[in-house]
């Protein structure tokens, strides 16, 4: 089964053909989605999408851009949210110091919100991180550090030492089409030396569509390329990737029913 582990289903992109997004992820093979919260105002309508499809699953949380939105953001917000049928991890959260679209110390604040509700919940915690290496390594050391919880390094694009500390508190990661990317070589090679037991896929749509559909609307039916991308980097087949990732989502999502 292909997972798409990362879809962003209520994007404003989507707003005119969804439906047929999702039936053309359905005919590419893919056999399940989670759809990412990216603030929790939006929550509603990504549960919704969640509840009206059996494929679909969804997460609860904010992401750091939007953290200004509610800087008071409480785990017990979260944990209630989460609460709901098909709620299956807690994000997409984390740093993002590249745009800082949201103050630094919100986006912490929000961040430990979150990974409270993950603790508490033992749903996996989904991580962005961006150009807040140092900081983001520290907070989930820490974070960690009061009782363990499931984490994703979701679209990892950071650097190697970020990566071995996080893998070093038991991460899983997601491999996406900036793999693909002609300039990626560094990412590439630290997705050669993540922890082969703990690597799965997402289109991250509408954004980071796969080489040969850059520059396109990224949408769910794309990730073959990502499957095939993460196969050479690894040296494995692709019935071996496919076959590696089912095995990785399942172990993470621990709530999703196997089909």
């Amino acid at each position: 089964m292909l997972i798409d582990s990362h879809v962003n289903l209520h994007a404003p992109q989507f707003a005119e053909d969804q439906a047929e997004v999702i039936d053309r992820a359905r005919a590419a093979g893919i056999g399940l989605m989670v759809t990412i919260s990216d603030k929790v105002s939006s929550f509603e309508a990504v549960h919704a999408i969640a509840m009206a499809h059996d494929d679909i699953w969804a997460t609860v949380g904010t992401h750091p851009h939007e953290a200004k939105e509610n800087p008071g953001l409480s785990a017990e917000t979260l944990i209630a949210l989460a609460a709901r049928p098909k709620v299956v991890g807690i994000g997409e959260c984390g740093l993002d110091f590249h745009y800082d679209l949201s103050p630094r110390d919100v986006q912490a604040q929000v961040f430990r919100a979150h990974c409270t509700a993950a603790r508490q919940t033992g749903l996996p915690l989904v991580v962005h991180t961006r150009e807040a290496d140092e900081v983001m390594g520290d907070i989930l050391e820490d974070e960690m550090g009061r009782g363990a919880f499931p984490l994703l390094m979701h679209c990892y694009t950071s650097g190697p030492e970020l990566a071995a500390r996080a893998a070093a508190l038991g991460a899983y990661f997601s491999v996406s089409g900036i793999a693909t990317f002609k300039a990626a070589a560094e990412v590439r090679a630290v997705i050669a030396d993540m922890p082969a037991d703990r690597i799965i896929l997402e289109t991250d749509c509408p954004y980071l569509a796969p080489v040969p559909m850059r520059g396109r609307r990224n949408e769910p039916a794309y990730l073959p390329h990502i499957l095939a991308k993460l196969a050479e980097i690894r040296g494995w087949t692709l019935a071996e990737a496919e076959h590696r990732t089912e095995d990785a989502f399942f172990q993470l999502f621990h709530t999703i029913p196997r089909p």
